[in-house]
């Protein structure tokens, strides 16, 4: 049955009569009192001149009795109906990976202390000790074999690093001593002493043991002691590396290049490293020992040094 303009409104929807306007908007509500028919969602209806089976029934109208609802029009394609909002939380970052490598923080090198002297019920083990030795000796007295049998052969991590390699850093421009000590040698010698006594702060400072080994003259303060134990510090164990002429003339003939030197010159600097004897500082005469006896020497001498550094 359908309703002419001006006439009653039709009355509440009775049990088995058409559809629910407040099961689709139960928020609608219209002046006096009655709930109107909803039209499709989205759309209002209008208010005008009475219509039948038009797009959207009129105010004042109402739908056949027992007539089917309307369903709602299909959803555009790719339209997602709305749907509750999940909840995200604040200040939440997605874990990350764990690098492989990274920075490792490094402590600063400081001057070389005193080794601390064991008990003296105990014998200290030189093999396993952190220190820094300087090992002294003239051309050919096998410093450098000994140096890095002795830092290869430790049960800790050894370092050894020679003043002659870290001399030779300098390519063009090189003051080389053999052709004359001048100020450009000895400038370019001084860094070199520096820069190894930087290194060997940094590699003690982290639990690296280093042995140092270079050409020091008892006669020469400007190129001596003092210099090696101002940029490695007091802890800092010099050891003399002294055997016969013969023996240094023997290895400095098997030497090639600006490692070789005149005879004249080896014997001179030999003979001025004979003023290490009664210096105090421990000696090793080497003439009759191998590379590994030498090694063992060493440490044997150290251990003494560790119970009770020698003044210099």
């Amino acid at each position: 049955m359908q309703h002419a303009v001006g006439s009653p409104l039709p009355p509440p929807h009775q049990p088995g009569h058409g559809w629910t306007p407040a099961a689709h908007d139960p928020g609608a509500h219209h002046p006096g009192g009655h709930p109107g028919p909803a039209a499709h969602q989205g759309q209002v209806p209008h208010q005008g001149p009475a219509a039948h089976q038009g797009p959207a029934p009129q105010q004042g109208s109402a739908p056949h009795q027992g007539s089917a609802p309307v369903p709602p029009p299909p959803p555009a394609p790719g339209f997602a109906p709305p749907g509750p909002v999940p909840h995200t939380p604040h200040h939440v970052q997605a874990p990350q990976a764990p690098e492989t490598t990274g920075h490792v923080p490094l402590p600063p090198g400081g001057p070389v202390g005193m080794p601390s002297a064991p008990p003296a019920a105990s014998v200290p083990d030189a093999s396993t000790t952190t220190i820094a030795v300087l090992l002294i000796g003239p051309a050919g007295a096998g410093k450098t074999s000994v140096a890095k049998y002795w830092a290869d052969h430790r049960r800790v991590p050894t370092a050894h690093i020679s003043l002659d390699d870290v001399r030779e850093w300098v390519r063009s421009g090189f003051a080389d001593p053999q052709s004359g000590w001048n100020d450009n040698s000895e400038a370019q010698y001084r860094l070199a002493r520096r820069t190894c006594g930087f290194a060997a702060r940094n590699f003690l400072a982290n639990g690296i043991s280093c042995i140092l080994d270079d050409a020091v003259f008892p006669d020469r303060p400007v190129v001596g002691l003092g210099g090696w134990k101002r940029h490695v510090g007091p802890g800092l164990l010099p050891v003399v590396l002294l055997p016969g002429l013969e023996i240094v003339l023997e290895r400095n003939a098997e030497r090639a290049g600006n490692r070789r030197l005149a005879d004249e010159e080896v014997a001179r600097i030999h003979g001025r490293m004979a003023g290490w004897y009664g210096s105090g500082l421990p000696i090793i005469d080497n003439s009759q020992l191998d590379v590994p006896q030498t090694a063992r020497v060493l440490d044997d001498v150290l251990a003494r040094s560790i119970a009770s550094p020698p003044s210099w």
